[in-house]
């Protein structure tokens, strides 16, 4: 195995590992919220208002900045280290500007903003009037969450990931705070909630600065808006801020027609995408993340050979955590529902109607991750406009079937919707990519997938088997459903790992040789 693939699977157990943390945390901080707030009017106001910026963030942040800055910023460190210093203070004051001008006016226009997201609101205004509230004071947390995505960009393209990953981490202890010690001093107690995520958010920023100071790239302030880095990653910035950001459109969508089913619909999603995006963020946005500068290195030095090969081995690592993990979520979806959420305000009906969400939204999760890997490479040769074209395509195939889903299948018509729009969004760029560059390497990617496929489908027989004969829901005490539950997990993990290695699975191999090497020093 090549050095540069040993370095992509170290960064990306750096990242998934860090991220498994943050994501073990914002479980516990979703079972928290659940507990005190459950799927009731004042939880369906909060994650409407939390979507918001969330959806600027993913825009302008995660979804533009990242993808635009580090190939730009990666041919500058290539050149002139002190230049590219330069431009990361040139790009920190332009963008601190755009996100104050964003967030104010976002601020004033907030009201009309939830009637675009959540126009179903409008019929109950004392739920309409909280969502503005919550919206309101929760738009400062992008200007912080911004500025970490920008230092997240810097570091991870001078190949240091683990403080980028760690940063969400503090997000989920700040929301946790809100929750259980902030909460009883607001009236309603749902605003304690929304001062703890600008909490978790300034503490986001914060880890990040010590690490920037270190490696000698703390931004200075400089005003220099028309530098040629700043045009070219704005001009990135543009399509990217729309492409990247593709998946977060469909959830606006699905979260805008959910406002118009019966109360607890917007709250079901809720539930199951933070689950779905559990896995997504530990191995998807991982392995996306990691292999952007390497992309953007083979970009800069022409060497699209390598670019393909970089790429083909991302998909195939993007798919041989992300398939087994959507079967094991449809196979256990009701138990890891009940078991994790189900206490509280979070009522019986809420947890199988989340249960039958989170399968849905399971059957798209491979397609999700490999999006973020395939849009990247387009980014790391800057070239945002294919992406754009086909997210063009997706949102509006998310949309008709969604419409036409909703009615016979209520929330869980959306997002199936969100599923098949994810997989029609995968497929249209490989194919498009496959014509462009002519190099991706199907034939191990169809070779290692069915492998995969074939694993996964035994090791989720086998669970369901499992189950049957002892089920897990039967047990009477929580640790006991909890421990019959982590059983089956680690159980899952055993077979698929075994059958991967009786087949011969490629991916599988370099894993344990990997485990195997000495260490890098």
């Amino acid at each position: 195995m090549s050095e540069e693939k040993n370095d992509i699977i170290r960064r990306t157990g750096t990242v998934s590992g860090m991220t498994f943390l943050s994501r073990l945390l914002g479980l516990i901080r979703d079972v928290i919220v659940a507990h005190v707030f459950g799927a009731k009017s004042a939880a369906d106001a909060f994650f409407v208002a939390f979507r918001i910026p969330n959806l600027f963030r993913r825009l302008l942040a995660e979804g533009a900045l990242t993808v635009s800055f580090v190939p730009v910023f990666s041919e500058y460190l290539k050149q002139d280290r002190e230049e590219a210093k330069k431009i990361v203070g040139i790009v920190a004051s332009v963008f601190l500007l755009i996100l104050l001008a964003l967030s104010s006016v976002a601020i004033i226009v907030a009201p009309w903003i939830v009637r675009a997201m959540a126009f179903g609101f409008s019929q109950d205004p004392e739920k309409f009037a909280l969502t503005v509230t919550l919206t309101r004071l929760l738009f400062p947390y992008l200007v912080f969450v911004s500025l970490a995505a920008l230092a997240m960009g810097v570091l991870n393209s001078l190949k240091h990931f683990a403080a980028p990953a760690s940063s969400p981490i503090f997000l989920n202890i700040g929301i946790i705070i809100g929750a259980l010690f902030l909460t009883p001093y607001f009236d309603p107690p749902v605003m304690g909630l929304a001062w703890g995520v600008l909490l978790g958010g300034l503490l986001q920023l914060a880890i990040n600065v010590p690490v920037m100071v270190k490696y000698g790239f703390f931004p200075r302030l400089r005003w220099n808006p028309r530098h040629p880095a700043v045009k070219k990653i704005v001009h990135l910035m543009i399509p990217s801020a729309y492409g990247a950001a593709v998946y977060q459109f469909n959830v606006v969508i699905i979260t805008l027609l959910a406002s118009f089913l019966p109360s607890g619909a917007v709250s079901y999603l809720w539930y199951a995408d933070r689950l779905m995006e559990f896995p997504v963020g530990i191995f998807g946005i991982s392995v996306a993340a990691v292999i952007l500068p390497t992309l953007s290195d083979h970009a800069a030095h022409r060497n699209w050979d390598k670019l393909n090969e970089t790429l083909s081995y991302g998909l195939r690592l993007t798919f041989f955590i992300s398939i087994p993990a959507a079967v094991g979520l449809i196979v256990l979806a009701e138990p890891i529902i009940r078991v994790i959420f189900q206490h509280g305000s979070f009522t019986d009906h809420a947890a199988q109607a989340t249960a039958q969400a989170l399968l849905f939204f399971a059957l798209g999760l491979p397609f999700i991750s490999g999006v973020r890997v395939v849009t990247n490479a387009y980014y790391s040769f800057q070239e945002p406009k294919t992406p754009v074209k086909v997210a063009n395509l997706s949102v509006l195939v998310n949309l008709i079937l969604a419409l036409l889903l909703m009615k016979p299948l209520k929330h869980n018509g959306l997002a199936l919707a969100i599923s098949l729009s994810s997989f029609f969004n995968f497929f249209v760029q490989v194919i498009l990519f496959q014509k462009r560059m002519r190099g991706l390497r199907f034939r191990d990617l169809v070779i290692s997938v069915s492998k995969i496929c074939l694993a996964s489908l035994i090791m989720g027989g086998l669970i369901l088997w499992g189950q049957q004969k002892w089920p897990i829901l039967e047990e009477k005490t929580l640790i006991l459903q909890m421990g019959y539950l982590m059983a089956f997990v680690f159980i899952g993990v055993a077979i698929y790992g075994g059958v991967s290695w009786l087949v011969k699975s490629q991916e599988m191999r370099e894993v344990l040789n990997l485990w195997n090497a000495p260490s890098k020093k």
